[in-house]
Formats: C-alpha cells, sequence, structure tokens
C-alpha cells in the first residue's frame, strides 16, 4: 500500500523547499514530492496534524553502540532503539568496540546486527590505526569495501603527524573522511575537566581548550598538505572554531561538529546543581561560557557543519564513582532534538532549515550516504518533527540501555512526532496521538 503523507510542512533545504507539500511513499522510496498530490485507489493517506515538520531523515554521525564487547552499556538494538526515538534514520558507529572494528570481519558483524535489529541505519566507521594503537594503519580497502563510510581512533587523536599524513593520503583515495578526536595527550594529562577557575576551585585537573585547537591545526594543516578531507569531532573550544575558520579561509577540505552538549552547558555544571556529578563528565569537557557562546555562534554563521550526539552510554555502576575514576561521556539520541529545538530554533539562533541542514543534508554530504534531501526514488528516510511539544526528559524511560544523561527532568520545548526508516515507521511518540502513519 502506497502513502501519502498531507497536512505537514515539508523542510527540505537540499531542495530549497519549504512549506505545504505533499509526499508519496511507494514502498521503501519516496514516490513524489509536491503540492496537493492526488491519491490513487491503491494509495493510503495520511492527513497529519498542522505544525508537524517533516524533513529528510536526521543523521548522527559520532554515535558509540558499544558491540562488540561492551553490551553492558549499549548493544546495536538498544542504540537504534535510542535512535529512532531521537528522531534518527540512520547512525554513525565508532570503532572503539572490544575488539576494535578495524577489519571487514568486525565491520560485518556490526552490519549485521544493525540488520537484525532493523531500525534505523547503522553506518560503521573503522579505526585509523590498527587496534587503535597508533602504529599501524589498519586496512582500508578492506574496511571501505565492507562498508566503512570513514576513518577515526575516536576517544584518542592519531598518534603522530606521519600517521595522520599516511591516513589522510589513503583514506583519500577512497573518498573518506578522517573523523578526528583533537586532543594533545600531553596537555591533557590526567585532566577530567575544562582548566579554569570552576575546576579550580572543585579540586580538579583541568583540561585547556588549547589541548583540543593545537591538535586541530595539525590536523587542518595537514589536510591542506595532503588535500585529504579531515572532520572535527565534539569541538568544544573557541580556540578550536579558530583554527577551522582558518583553515576554511585557506582551501583546506575541514568540517567541524558540535554536540548539544557543548552548545547548552558550561563547566559551572560541574558545581550546580550537583557539585561533582559525572553525568557532566564528557571528553572534550564542557568548557567556559565564552566557549559555549563561540559554538552558538559558529551554528549561525554557518562555520560549524553538522550537530552530532557524541552519545556514550556507560553502565550506572561505572558513573557512581568519584569523579575522577567515572569514564568520560553521556548519551545524547534521546535529547538532541529536543535540546536543538529549544536552545537553537526558538531562540533564533537559528531558523529551522538551518537545523536541518545540520542534523541531516551535511552529515549524509560529509560521511557520502544516501539522505539529506527528499527526492523522487530516493529511500523513504523521515524525520517527523514537533516543534511545539512540551518534552519532560525522563532517564528512566528511554530506549538507551544507558541512562547517563545530564538533562534528566528537563523541560524542553520540541520533539519527535514520528521516525520513518525504507517507508517503515520504526517510532511513534504517543505524546503526539494516533498519527496514522
Amino acid at each position: 500500500m502506497k502513502r501519502l503523507l498531507k497536512g505537514g510542512t515539508l523542510v527540505d533545504p537540499a531542495n530549497g523547499r519549504t512549506g505545504p507539500f505533499d509526499i508519496l511513499i511507494d514502498g521503501d522510496r519516496i514516490g513524489r514530492v509536491g503540492r496537493s498530490l492526488a491519491a490513487g485507489a491503491d494509495t493510503a493517506v495520511v492527513e497529519l496534524p498542522g505544525g508537524l515538520l517533516v524533513c529528510p531523515g536526521l543523521i548522527d554521525m559520532h554515535v558509540h553502540l558499544r558491540e562488540p564487547g561492551q553490551e553492558h552499556k549499549e548493544t546495536v538494538a538498544t542504540g537504534t532503539a535510542a535512535a529512532v526515538a531521537g528522531g534518527f534514520t540512520a547512525v554513525a558507529c565508532m570503532p572503539n568496540t572490544d575488539p576494535v572494528i578495524d577489519n571487514a570481519s568486525i565491520v560485518g558483524y556490526v552490519l549485521r546486527k544493525a540488520a537484525d535489529a532493523n531500525l534505523a541505519r547503522v553506518y560503521p566507521i573503522g579505526a585509523v590505526s590498527r587496534g587503535q594503537k597508533g602504529e599501524q594503519l589498519a586496512d582500508i580497502a578492506e574496511m571501505r569495501q565492507a562498508g566503512c563510510v570513514a576513518l577515526t581512533d575516536d576517544g584518542r587523536p592519531v598518534a603522530t603527524s606521519m600517521l595522520m599524513r599516511r591516513a589522510l593520503e589513503y583514506a583519500g583515495m577512497f573518498g573518506m573522511p578522517i573523523i578526528e578526536h583533537c586532543e594533545d595527550p600531553s596537555l591533557k594529562g590526567d585532566g577530567v575537566a575544562h582548566e579554569g577557575p570552576t575546576a579550580s576551585s572543585l579540586g580538579l585537573r583541568g583540561i585547556p581548550g588549547e589541548a583540543e585547537s593545537i591538535m586541530a591545526l595539525r590536523d587542518i594543516s595537514l589536510a591542506g598538505l595532503t588535500g585529504g578531507a579531515v572532520h572535527i569531532a565534539h569541538m568544544s573550544a573557541r580556540q578550536t572554531l579558530d583554527a577551522v575558520r582558518w583553515g576554511k579561509a585557506r582551501g583546506a577540505r575541514v568540517t567541524c561538529e558540535v554536540t548539544p552538549h557543548h552548545f547548552v552547558l558550561t563547566d559551572a555544571q560541574l558545581a550546580e546543581p550537583v557539585p561533582y556529578d559525572t553525568n557532566v563528565k564528557m571528553n572534550p569537557p564542557l568548557r567556559q561560557v565564552e566557549d559555549r557562546d563561540a559554538m552558538l555562534g559558529g551554528l549561525a554563521d554557518g562555520s560549524i557543519d553538522a550537530i552530532a550526539t557524541d552519545h556514550a552510554p556507560h553502565h550506572a555502576d561505572e558513573k557512581l564513582v568519584e569523579f575522577d575514576r567515572a569514564p568520560f561521556g553521556i548519551i545524547g539520541l534521546e535529547t538532541a532534538v529536543s535540546l536543538c529545538f529549544d536552545r537553537l530554533v526558538h531562540p533564533g539562533v537559528i531558523s529551522t532549515s538551518r537545523l536541518v541542514e545540520l542534523l541531516s543534508v551535511n552529515p549524509a554530504r560529509l560521511l557520502g550516504v544516501p539522505g539529506g534531501a527528499l527526492v523522487e526514488g530516493a529511500p523513504a528516510d523521515i524525520s517527523i518533527l514537533a516543534p511545539d511539544l512540551p518534552v519532560t526528559v525522563s532517564a528512566a524511560r528511554m530506549r538507551s540501555r544507558s541512562r547517563n544523561t545530564p538533562f534528566d527532568g528537563w523541560t524542553l520545548r520540541g520533539g519527535v512526532a514520528a521516525t520513518i526508516v525504507g517507508g517503515r515507521t520504526v517510532y511513534l511518540n504517543p505524546a503526539c496521538g494516533d498519527l496514522g502513519i
């Protein structure tokens, strides 16, 4: 049965369309997009409530699914369940699993798990170096053929300038970007929070913003040297944004992403409302107001290319320890859309069209995967968003296997109404009523 979606507002910046367009879903593909489309005898008409936004499927290009090896934190099945509940039709998963995703066999394992879950699409990202040890390049050609879309040693930077140069050269041969966790290990040391007055007052070892920006400058310079593409992951420091702008102005193939927690929170959360709350411990750390405001500026002026969650689940027992001993990271798939509407769209920082660029159009382009536009013949991956929906974040009700979020109990404006992957409705928000999809 074909389905004709009517009544929503289409937001499709890749095609320059925003307004009352209808979408015909024909099997797993988009049949037509147009105004006032007529329904055939074999077509079910779905009248969406007014106020809903119909967008190309959202893509999170930085997610930790933890499988294989850390299934007590997350699995491909639970992670993709969280993804579709968060409005994401596809996710790209990081390779710092156990064993590391550094060969075709493990890439295939992840893809089989994703097929079994049959929820969001999963695009594996392979390790730059074997075992992420920073010594030898992993088999890039093998992983690309198996289905990897990018390379990274996420969780740590590519160890040396020469290894990064070679990685950029080889990845460039296969059209893949290097996604870099920018961090100078010698400057980070044993740091656990942003280096500043708040960390000092709490007796926490600090990580300066320069630990991030210095490594970013190295990698941007190497991208210019090699012609390869480097993508700066989870950018947090204003100095790093300056480095990205510097690289772009000089023609380097550099792009970057920012997480919702880095454009919403600051290091003040280390001290209040709950001092030493390990749910605000992440790497890179929450930084000062000036850094947070710089991220908002980069989102507004186009310097930042994508929003990604860096969804990093951890078991409750791992987080319920002293701040210094707790692992870095928070979950983010199920809160991202609400935070984006509440802190970016409704205050007027960015438009709805720009939000779709950051969450769909640009991630698809950067990873070279299908999506980012609603056109005839494209996969019917569609996110239906409710910009005015009242949302109260509840960690206990999340679909992720882990609960490590600093946003538990927050009340936000905006959320997800439904998620459609390959023409199948894989998530319906009960708060939006029966949409008939």
